[in-house]
């Protein structure tokens, strides 16, 4: 069984897929995000990441990018955490 918070090699193989968007730029953020800090955000984080990879690719890179303000504050958090660490 798989502790909260921690992610089975089948969801993240499932991610990287997601993290697959159409542009080079959001296709290294989130994929070097998911490679280097997915495994230690907690349950509610990675449900975060994942409703996050759910967006149209112009709402992430203008979230991602800092030009708008994501109106979702459970987004909004996840958006800052990866703003903040790649």
């Amino acid at each position: 069984m798989v502790k909260p918070g921690h992610a089975d090699s089948h969801c993240v193989k499932r991610l990287r897929w997601r993290c697959r968007r159409g542009t080079k730029e959001l296709d290294a953020l989130l994929s070097s995000f998911l490679e280097r800090h997915y495994s230690n955000l907690d349950a509610a984080g990675q449900r975060q990441f994942s409703r996050l990879l759910e967006q149209e690719d112009d709402r992430l890179w203008d979230w991602l990018s800092g030009r708008e303000h994501c109106p979702d504050h459970d987004l909004q958090a996840i958006v800052d955490v990866i703003r903040n660490t790649v």
